[in-house]
Parts: structure tokens; sequence; C-alpha cells
């Protein structure tokens, strides 16, 4: 059973020098693992102070929190890189794959909540990003294949907030607000992550009553 989420940049030049490099050094997977939730706390908090800052603070704070976000998602292709790759595998690995994670997506989105002026959108958003991860360990624990499926996985998920954090940054020029933005990218996470869950539960039902 492959339980690694499908990813071409694990391919990339850069990404298997970085796990060469890191495998050789004394930086362990889970060091990795611990690193995703200071970008992703990097990036929440970002997003959350742009909320109360204008003119090209905003817009810094806006760029930081689009590099908290895709430095989060390099953490998380380098350290089962280096644990696999690298034969750094350690026995609490299963833990620090998967739960800096959910902590991940509570910061960022809970801060671009914040930002944004809609904390409980913030929030909903997380919540929901949290349970499309439950079901598929749900579906692990029960035998089941892992069900990366989206529409608003992990990787679309970081897109999403990348993208409206970079839109939030020139939004000083006159364009949309960036509470506008942002607010409308949570509710695109939202919507997505609950038409997530459901597809995956609805895989994993199915999977459930096949195998019985």
């Amino acid at each position: 059973m492959n339980d690694r989420r499908p990813i071409a940049t694990r391919n990339a030049g850069w990404a298997q020098s970085a796990a060469r490099r890191l495998a050789r050094s004394r930086i362990s997977p889970n060091h990795i693992s611990i690193a995703s939730m200071g970008f992703a706390a990097l990036a929440g908090g970002a997003f959350w102070s742009a909320g109360t800052t204008t003119g090209w603070p905003a817009a810094l704070l806006f760029l930081i929190a689009a590099a908290g976000c895709q430095l989060r998602l390099i953490c998380n292709l380098l350290d089962g890189m280096v644990a696999m790759e690298g034969g750094k595998r350690e026995a609490s690995g299963p833990f620090w794959n998967e739960f800096p994670d959910r902590v991940a997506d509570i910061l960022i989105l809970g801060g671009a909540g914040l930002g944004a002026g809609h904390p409980a959108l913030g929030f909903a958003a997380a919540s929901l990003a949290v349970f499309t991860a439950y079901v598929r360990e749900l579906g692990r624990a029960n035998g089941a294949p892992s069900d990366f499926s989206g529409p608003m996985a992990k990787p679309q998920r970081m897109a999403t907030m990348t993208l409206a954090a970079v839109l939030a940054a020139l939004a000083i020029t006159g364009w949309w607000t960036a509470a506008t933005i942002l607010t409308f990218a949570l509710w695109i996470v939202t919507i997505g992550a609950a038409l997530t869950t459901l597809r995956r539960a609805i895989r994993l039902v199915g999977w459930l009553q096949h195998r019985g």
C-alpha cells in the first residue's frame, strides 16, 4: 500500500539535492516536520498582522504569509524524502508526519480569517481542512489505501492561500481590498474542503462495503 501523497515535485532536481544534503546532516525528518509548524505560524501571524496594517507594510506581511505557506509545503515534501529516500525513518515518524499538518492548517487558515476580519470563517475552513485528513486517516485505520483526492486537499489549500496572499499584497494599488480577497479565498477553501471530506467519506464507505 502506498501511503505517500503523489507529488511531482518530489522528482525535481532541487528537491532531490536538498533531501540528500539534509539526509547527510544531523537534521531528522521530525525536525523538518516541526519546522513546518514554525513556517505555518509565521504565515498565520503575517495574515493576522496584515489585517491591522496598511500600505507597503501590509503588502510585505502578505508576501511573508505567501512565503510561509510555500515553506510549509517544502517542509512537508522534504521530511518524507529524508525519511524514505534518505533512510532516516524514526519510530515516532507517523505522529510527526500528521500532527504538524493539522496544526499548520489551523494556524494558516485561522490567521487568514483573523486578518480578513472573519475569524469564524477562518476557523470553519481550518476545521474542514482537518476533517479531510480525518477521513483519510480513518480509512487507513480500517485498511483502506490513503485517499489524497480533492478538490481541496492540502496542496490545493496552500495554493489558494498563497495566491490570495499575493493578490492581497497587490491590493494596495487600489484593486480589491485585501480583506475581500482573503474572504473569497477562505470561502473557496471552506466549500472545497467540505466537498473533499464528503467525497472521501463516500469513497471510504464504498470501499468498506465492497471489502465486506
